[in-house]
């Protein structure tokens, strides 16, 4: 399913700038990355949203639509033009990088005209409980494209195409999510609010034929266009879990080649993770957003955590090949609407679980690697100034000790509440050892194996700066300070 040893890269956070510089930004530093040790990226979604060079590309309006077309106030997106999000993932490839394209299908937003329509009105926390009569309403479920004039689709969207919306014109101060005449919410969704099928904007009817039909036309098209090597879905438990597998195996199918596919499940109980993974068959990875919790509350609760249960309840510590583990993303950062950040001082150690273990497929986030400033209003409704530190000095340091070390058996000490360690004993092609110890409480050490007898190792990261010898059975007293991590690599090998 992943990439041997890979390494992807999420390149993008909410709040890159709305310049359209990002595309050529990444056309000039595909080299580096891949130099870097990163292996595959996840670029942002990249057709136009419904607001305009504002939007991240999750309000979707026209999948079609790359940057090319004068709609919503803007020919380029946020992140650039067509052409250049083009020549963006050709200097990938070409560095060597494979790149995943962000697939928004769950729902439409920004709709070109409104519809009259029967709906019935449920409360928005509870989608069995209904309050309202089945009624008339006005709502924005006619999609045009009026900018691109029936170029490479022309597919109009119309209500019918569309299970709930949750605006009528002529209510507009009713809180509600309308279910759409003739309609039903998804089954095979998640279990929260009754069912999770609606998320936002215009909820597509996954068991229309021509939406079904315009799904599959367009990922053929983008195919043909960019050549990715797959695919981000997004918001995955809104909709019926048999609709990415069948979307999934169409694709691969049609490019008659291996495809990566990779779903945003954001739940921290690893049950639903396994079943959306049980009702894909296994085709489709899911990021770990319960590990990714695990590392906030351990980033919040300092000496108090247990590491030792860092890993329990995780979808890399059950479904080890399924799992793209994280630290933080787009939605987790600070004043999103996710946001349960994992604290700066902790973002080395979890960078080192993620990145100097055997298990799981690990995914950087731009704004750990390049830092991040940007300004926003919080739930508070007051405007917030951020700061994210960078960590791409620590995170190199990591990515190389990953590709020279990470291989061969891993023996795990994970023994004591604060101070946690594992080694890996290296192969035939890339002997050594390398060990590595973090600390989220007082300095301390363990005394682990890496099969090298008599053998002098450094800790990689500078914190400490006296070397460690090995004894004739390769047993070592490998040490780290408080709050930090340390990662040992044989000094004959720099």
């Amino acid at each position: 399913m992943s990439e041997p040893n890979g390494v992807m890269m999420q390149y993008f956070h909410w709040y890159v700038p709305s310049d359209g510089s990002l595309w050529k930004e990444l056309e000039k530093n595909s080299a580096d990355l891949a130099n870097a040790g990163i292996t595959s990226l996840w670029l942002p979604p990249a057709y136009k949203g419904h607001a305009g060079v504002e939007d991240p590309g999750y309000g979707a309006y026209d999948l079609f639509d790359l940057g090319e077309f004068d709609q919503k106030g803007t020919v380029r997106t946020k992140y650039g033009t067509k052409d250049e999000y083009l020549k963006a993932i050709k200097a990938a490839q070409k560095s060597g990088l494979r790149v995943y394209a962000d697939v928004v299908f769950n729902h439409k937003m920004g709709a070109d005209k409104q519809e009259e329509v029967e709906a019935t009105p449920f409360h928005p926390e509870d989608r069995y409980a209904p309050i309202g009569d089945y009624q008339k309403i006005k709502a924005w479920t006619h999609f045009t494209f009026p900018g691109r004039r029936d170029k490479y689709s022309s597919m109009k969207w119309h209500w019918w195409h569309f299970d709930a919306i949750d605006y009528n014109s002529w209510n507009a101060h009713e809180q509600a999510i309308y279910l759409l005449q003739g309609k039903q919410f998804d089954d095979n969704v998640d279990l929260e609010k009754g069912t999770y099928d609606y998320l936002m904007g215009c909820d597509l009817d996954m068991e229309h034929p021509e939406v079904r039909g315009e799904l599959k036309y367009w990922g053929e098209w983008l195919m043909d266009l960019t050549d990715v090597d797959g695919f981000r879905f997004d918001a995955v438990k809104h909709v019926s879990a048999e609709f990415f597998h069948e979307w999934f195996e169409h694709m691969r199918h049609y490019a008659q080649r291996d495809l990566f596919a990779v779903g945003e499940y954001w739940s921290y109980e690893v049950e639903a993770l396994h079943y959306f993974i049980s009702l894909t068959q296994g085709k489709v990875a899911l990021f770990d957003a319960p590990l990714h919790y695990n590392f906030h509350a351990a980033s919040r609760s300092g000496e108090h955590y247990d590491m030792r249960q860092i890993f329990d309840n995780t979808l890399v510590q059950q479904q080890p090949s399924l799992a793209v583990t994280l630290v933080d993303n787009h939605d987790s950062q600070p004043l999103q609407s996710l946001e349960s950040v994992v604290e700066s001082w902790f973002k080395p150690l979890a960078y080192s679980l993620i990145l100097l273990r055997r298990e799981g497929y690990p995914c950087l986030f731009y704004a750990d690697y390049y830092g991040a400033h940007y300004r926003d209003h919080g739930n508070d409704g007051n405007e917030h100034e951020i700061w994210l530190d960078c960590h791409r000095w620590i995170i190199d340091k990591f990515l190389w000790a990953r590709r020279n070390f990470s291989y061969g058996d891993q023996y795990d000490y994970f023994d004591h509440p604060n101070v946690i360690g594992w080694t890996r004993l290296g192969n035939e092609d890339h002997p050594g050892g390398m060990a590595v110890v973090l600390s989220n409480g007082a300095g301390g050490s363990k005394w682990m194996e890496v099969g090298q007898p008599n053998r002098t190792y450094i800790d990689i990261t500078e914190h400490i700066q006296e070397p460690i010898t090995t004894d004739e059975h390769g047993w070592g007293e490998f040490r780290c300070n408080g709050g930090s991590v340390s990662v040992w690599v044989p000094a004959d090998a720099l």
